[in-house]
């Protein structure tokens, strides 16, 4: 690990910029009223502080404003509501329950309300150990509003400051990600990888990726004000995303089977060469992302031209020496590969170029007049509600697993006694997750957060008695928390355990040791208890619904094949078509490489039909990565090149894509699926002959012809033709004979319902 990059990028980050920004916004107002001797007053506006800030997730910014005013104004009821039944066990034990399921209900909503609502329970959950009564009810509900609304305009007033922060510091974030996911391909290379695994690294990478981009849509699409203004930094910062999900699609690009590259040229350096000039395109990429992060220039890439002029000249000397019969057209794919390299070393002069901010570039790029396809919009309306009103909703059924088991939490906290009992319940609120595979990995960082955390607690108070001195240390552990939050529990749990500690010893030392333990203990019984729910209260296992995963993968990639491939035969489609298609199938691509992973963290007797569904994964990503690479050709080649020769392949491609998902949404039961021969590519023939009239031209001395230029373009063509109808053709074998135990599992349920 490059622990400078980590250390820059952090710095930069939008989650250090948030962790700063909530710890102002809840600590503030804790110090204020403590002033002035009202500690008690001040805490409780904090605490509506802290439960507006969950809503202040990524995104547009109007959508950040009614996030947060939705936020304060719910737990304004919730706190009202709360503190007048808290009194009363037997009514809260219901409100406790009504809650849970309704405020992880409205879930279906998005990302944003689901925030909204894991901010009213932690609101209902902290305010049943601090009852109150009367009109200090009312009171206290108003204080915890107003600390809502102080964060919102702190939040909205620091936007307004630096408007364009946010998204420099996403689109910083989504280049780096992408050069992770280029220093993965850079693996292929290597003459001992085991391929599946690189395969599998790869498509968690594609996943952050796209989860980046999906981001980014979101921040750039929606925002009506950025895209009717004409400034330079808002035309650049669009200029800068484009061409980083065009750089993204070319790293996506394979040209060749790896294994027959290392068949040619494994007793050669040529390979390692390639690599290394990949390592460094991926280096210099994490500079661009981060000097866009930071708001300035990146360095500019002379050393990465200086390498790319030095192996080409080296490829040069090596065709010329090693070039036979033999490895002639693994060498005409070794030229491919530098001109993909050349082509993405001069993407990174480009993304340098735009990092200047210059006024006449911005001012000559063009933007879409509509963005609106590119994003994804919910809408708010009564109906999502109602028909998620089943066992068959996933959202449903975790309100319902939610529901039971904050309730059974309160019962046990009310049986055996415990201080700080709302500890069991807010672990639980936070642990369960919808997915089986989430809830166990957040169940364990919570629990080894909060030991490790303990630990660090009593160190920090051996050692640092001063009380000025740990109050700083606590802010900064606040800003830990926070900053964490959303990229690593495990390192936000490790802070939050001794920043609680430190807070509770500041208030109330004499107390510590007990606090100390009910943190621990309560914590246990809570992820004990999540643990249960988790696996007995109607869990969502991912094999149940894979199948529609792998459906939408296959459409999306079929709808990018037409995309790529209607040039090669005269009836391109428009830019705006191929685009979108490009997105949807690495969207959906990466949903379910994500759903994939999820199911490997099941148990072993709930992975059904893993091995299949992990061969059409892989399947699915190497197919859509050949049509990217297919892509690469079609802008400068397919008008060149475009014939009726190329209709026979792709109607048989299309086919077999489309057979596929017809035997995977009937799920049939062992249908023979019987390997068809091979349409005869009329270009094959054409290939053939230019290879064998090159051979001539080689043993005749002719080092550059006609034939050698006619070869080295259409060549690499029709191998992705080819290569993808193969792959086609192996999606279809698995969908109809590789999914016995899905499709037993979907006989059982249809009978069932």
């Amino acid at each position: 690990m490059d622990y400078i990059k980590e250390y820059k990028s952090f710095i930069s980050s939008y989650y250090l910029s948030e962790g700063l920004r909530i710890t102002v916004g809840v600590a503030l107002p804790a110090l204020v009223f403590s002033y002035w001797g009202l500690l008690s007053v001040g805490t409780v506006v904090s605490l509506g502080a802290l439960c507006v800030s969950s809503a202040d997730g990524p995104g547009p910014i109007h959508h950040r404003r009614n996030g947060m005013m939705a936020c304060t104004i719910i737990i304004f009821f919730v706190c009202l509501i709360t503190g007048y039944i808290a009194p009363h066990p037997l009514l809260l034990g219901f409100l406790i329950a009504a809650f849970c399921f309704l405020f992880c209900m409205i879930g279906v909503y998005g990302g944003r309300v689901i925030s909204i609502g894991v901010a009213a329970l932690l609101v209902m959950v902290l305010n049943i150990d601090r009852p109150v009564q009367g009109w200090n009810v009312l009171l206290n509900a108003a204080w915890a509003a107003a600390g809502g609304a102080w964060y919102m305009m702190l939040s909205l007033a620091l936007y307004h400051v630096r408007p364009y922060k946010l998204i420099q510091q996403a689109l910083g974030d989504c280049i780096m990600a992408t050069a992770d996911y280029l220093r993965t391909r850079a693996r292929f290379y290597d003459s001992n990888e085991h391929y599946d695994h690189v395969y599998v690294q790869l498509m968690e990478e594609q996943v952050q990726v796209q989860q980046k981009q999906t981001l980014l849509r979101e921040l750039l699409f929606k925002n009506r004000t950025l895209l009717k203004e004409s400034t330079t930094a808002s035309r650049t910062l669009m200029m800068i995303f484009i061409d980083t999900v065009d750089f993204f699609e070319k790293t996506t690009t394979s040209f060749y089977p790896y294994e027959s590259l290392h068949h040619f040229f494994n007793d050669t350096d040529i390979l390692s060469r390639f690599k290394q000039m990949l390592l460094g395109i991926a280096d210099a990429l994490d500079d661009t992302g981060i000097a866009v992060q930071a708001g300035r220039t990146s360095t500019p890439p002379l050393q990465l031209q200086e390498q790319l002029t030095a192996l080409k000249d080296y490829f040069t000397n090596f065709r010329d020496t090693h070039i036979k019969a033999t490895n002639l057209e693994a060498l005409i794919t070794l030229r491919k590969i530098l001109q993909a390299i050349e082509d993405l070393s001069s993407r990174i002069n480009t993304l340098y170029h735009h990092t200047l901010y210059d006024k006449p570039r911005a001012k000559a790029f063009v933007q879409r007049e509509d963005y609106d396809p590119f994003v994804t919009h919910t809408d708010m309306n009564w109906k999502l509600l109602r028909d998620n009103l089943s066992m068959q909703s996933d959202v449903f059924r975790h309100a319902l697993r939610v529901s039971i088991a904050a309730t059974a939490g309160y019962i046990l906290s009310q049986l055996l006694v415990l201080g700080h009992s709302y500890w069991i319940l807010l672990t639980i609120i936070v642990i369960l997750k919808p997915a089986y595979s989430l809830t166990q990995k957040r169940n364990y960082q919570r629990l080894i957060g909060t030991v490790s955390g303990a630990a660090v607690g009593l160190i920090i108070l051996f050692f640092i008695k001063d009380k000025t001195a740990l109050f700083f240390i606590m802010l900064v552990l606040m800003t830990g928390t926070y900053s964490f939050l959303r990229t690593n529990y495990l390192v936000s749990v490790l802070c939050m355990t001794p920043y609680i500690l430190l807070l509770f010893h500041l208030l109330d030392s004499g107390h510590f040791n007990t606090i100390l333990m009910d943190r621990v203990i309560d914590t246990a019984i809570g992820s004990a208890i999540a643990f249960a729910a988790n696996f007995l209260l109607v869990p969502a296992w991912e094999h149940e619904q894979i199948k529609k995963y792998m459906l939408a993968a296959i459409k999306s990639s079929l709808a990018y094949y037409k995309a790529v491939s209607s040039p090669f035969t005269g009836t391109a489609m428009s830019d705006l078509e191929f685009k979108l298609s490009r997105k949807e199938a690495f969207v959906s691509l990466a949903n379910l490489s994500e759903a994939f992973s999820r199911m490997l963290a099941e148990p072993k007797s709930k992975q059904k039909d893993s091995k299949s569904v992990h061969q059409l994964v892989v399947l699915t990503h190497t197919l859509t990565s050949h049509i990217a690479t297919l892509s690469h050709f079609g802008k400068p080649l397919a008008t060149k090149y475009q014939s009726a020769d190329f209709e026979s392949i792709i109607r048989q491609t299309e086919n077999n894509l489309m057979i596929s998902v017809t035997l995977i949404e009937q799920g049939t039961v062992n249908i023979s699926v019987t390997p068809e021969s091979r349409i005869p590519f009329a270009l094959d023939k054409q290939v053939k002959e230019l290879v064998e009239k090159r051979n001539v031209e080689l043993t005749m001395g002719l080092s550059d012809s006609e034939t050698k230029l006619r070869l080295s373009e259409l060549k690499p063509i029709a191998d992705q033709f080819v290569f993808i109808a193969g792959i086609a053709q192996d999606i279809k074998n698995i969908a109809g004979s590789g999914f016995t135990e899905l499709n037993n599992q979907h006989e059982k349920e249809s009978i069932a319902s």
